[in-house]
């Protein structure tokens, strides 16, 4: 959830002086542009993932202060809620064998993160919503006790100023109020990381927003939420009213939502950071005592505190970062569309797809997102979330007339977009052996039409046919999830269904 930050309240004044330094924060990062300040490229790529805990019964356990000290690890860390942990694995060069060096570095953690878990009766779960979450789960007494997120929960309440409403119609419709933000925690993500350089950034960007519809579409999973059935991949409507600081009357005059597609394609990374001061408001008001300016005057590079903060709480699907290495400014690409799990190897074969895919449409002489309106993408990205893998996208035409056309998401991937990933990862220099085995995982998917969502919704609908309540039929898919998931063979190999020792509920 970004920076540590320690809680304390906020007088009339602090917005307003929190506004002047973030001013001062975006002219330091145009003059660091201007200067070109900044790392030169490195081809380093980074993976964040969300975790859940359960019981042997598969809902949710609120122990993550538990589990982590037992961890001792800084690799691990707390996020939302006490159900959830988020595991970061260090930056690796995108060459070679580096999908393989991941899986084997991901195993070794999550085993051992899980075996931790389990000294408290509690297990790993990687996985976009957890079926078994009730809304008594997603309360604010379960947000874990840090105080950045008890802070952003008092202050986006206080934006808010009323109970935020879930209305999400899917193949099932759930209405209902949360009086915290604690139901955000239910989507846990996969953030994929890619350092570049700032005359890269904007196409890499822009090639990130036109393929995030194709990532959700071959990798969504998460279909259920609070017992019902929604959306193949529910994070997206689930994100964004669940930190909607906006009551009915700004959304009708057009307000932005705070969790945001966006609504145009860039130029420079320059844009996004300008576009969080424009539109958005600050929620956490709390000012360094760095001077940017003078920082820069002196030679120096800023640390920006304030524009790093207040960008960490405008929650867009492809993000845009600032960091310092080694005293080194750099810029990356912070992708967060997609789901966490089902298994290590499908999570790799996820970030191939999205790094290679990225690598070729930025160099496009004729980008995509030249012949794609924005709306478009946006329009693409909601009728990916809906429908999954079944989903129909716009695309530009191939040839020289131009124009766009519908097209089936599974015959994009396969005719299109897989090549250009495999053409991507050459050119990052990736082992060929390493790029057929994980872009063959997202082949496979699509030729099978099986991703997690879809292997979730049949698993689910079999254990009904069996005679299993609802509430078990969810438990029993979660159990049987965990246990595939740990067995580690990619999704669309898992058989549909409960095993006969399975006890009807």
């Amino acid at each position: 959830m970004g920076e540590k930050v320690v809680a304390g309240g906020f007088d009339l004044s602090d917005r307003q002086r929190y506004r002047g330094k973030l001013r001062e924060c975006l002219r330091g990062l145009e003059r660091l542009l201007a200067e070109r300040r900044f790392d030169r490229p490195k081809n380093l790529m980074g993976l964040e993932i969300e975790l859940n805990l359960t019981g042997a019964d598969g809902t949710p356990k609120m122990l993550n202060a538990q589990v982590l000290e037992r961890i001792a690890s800084r690799d691990f860390q707390t996020e939302l809620a006490m159900f959830n942990l988020e595991v970061n694995i260090a930056p690796h060069r995108l060459a070679g064998r580096v999908f393989d060096r991941l899986a084997e570095e991901l195993r070794t953690s999550l085993a051992y993160a899980d075996r931790k878990a389990r000294e408290v009766d509690a297990g790993i779960v990687m996985i976009g919503i957890l079926p078994t979450l009730d809304r008594d789960d997603l309360v604010s007494t379960n947000l874990s006790d840090v105080d950045r997120y008890a802070l952003l929960n008092d202050q986006i309440v206080a934006a808010r100023g009323e109970d935020f409403l879930l209305d999400i119609a899917g193949v099932e419709h759930l209405r209902c109020t949360s009086r915290s933000i604690a139901p955000e925690a239910a989507c846990t993500s996969v953030q994929l990381h890619l350092q570049v350089t700032p005359g890269r950034f904007a196409a890499v960007w822009n090639a990130a927003q036109a393929v995030a519809a194709a990532q959700i579409a071959v990798g969504a999973n998460s279909p259920f939420l609070f017992g019902r059935e929604l959306w193949c991949e529910s994070r997206p409507p689930l994100f964004q009213q669940s930190t909607d600081t906006r009551p009915p009357e700004l959304q009708a005059q057009g307000v932005r939502p705070r969790t945001w597609f966006g609504e145009r394609w860039i130029s420079s990374a320059f844009d996004l950071f300008e576009e969080n001061l424009r539109f958005f408001p600050a929620l956490l008001p709390i000012c360094d005592d760095e001077n940017p300016l003078e920082v820069l005057d002196a030679g120096g590079t800023p640390k920006l505190a304030e524009l790093v903060l207040h960008n960490g709480t405008v929650y867009r699907w492809n993000r845009p970062v600032y960091g310092i290495a080694d005293g080194v400014p750099h810029l990356r690409v912070e992708n967060r569309v997609l789901p966490a799990g089902p298994t290590v190897t499908d999570v790799l074969a996820n970030a191939a797809f999205f790094y290679g895919v990225v690598r070729a449409l930025g160099e496009e002489s004729r980008p995509v997102w030249s012949r794609l309106p924005f709306g478009t993408a946006a329009a693409n990205f909601e009728a990916a979330s809906r429908h999954g893998i079944d989903a129909r996208l716009i695309w530009p035409r191939r040839g020289r007339y131009g124009g766009t056309t519908e097209v089936d998401a599974v015959s994009l991937v396969r005719d299109e977009l897989l090549p250009l990933a495999e053409a991507g990862l050459d050119a990052w220099g990736v082992d060929p052996a390493d790029r057929d085995l994980y872009l063959g995982v997202i082949d496979e998917r699509c030729r099978r039409r099986v991703n997690g969502a879809a292997w979730q919704s049949a698993t689910f609908h079999r254990a009904l046919e069996t005679g299993l309540s609802r509430e078990a039929a969810l438990a029993a898919t979660t159990k049987r999830y965990r246990e595939l998931m740990h067995h580690g063979e990619p999704v669309h190999t898992w058989p549909v269904g409960l095993p006969e020792t399975v006890p009807l509920g």
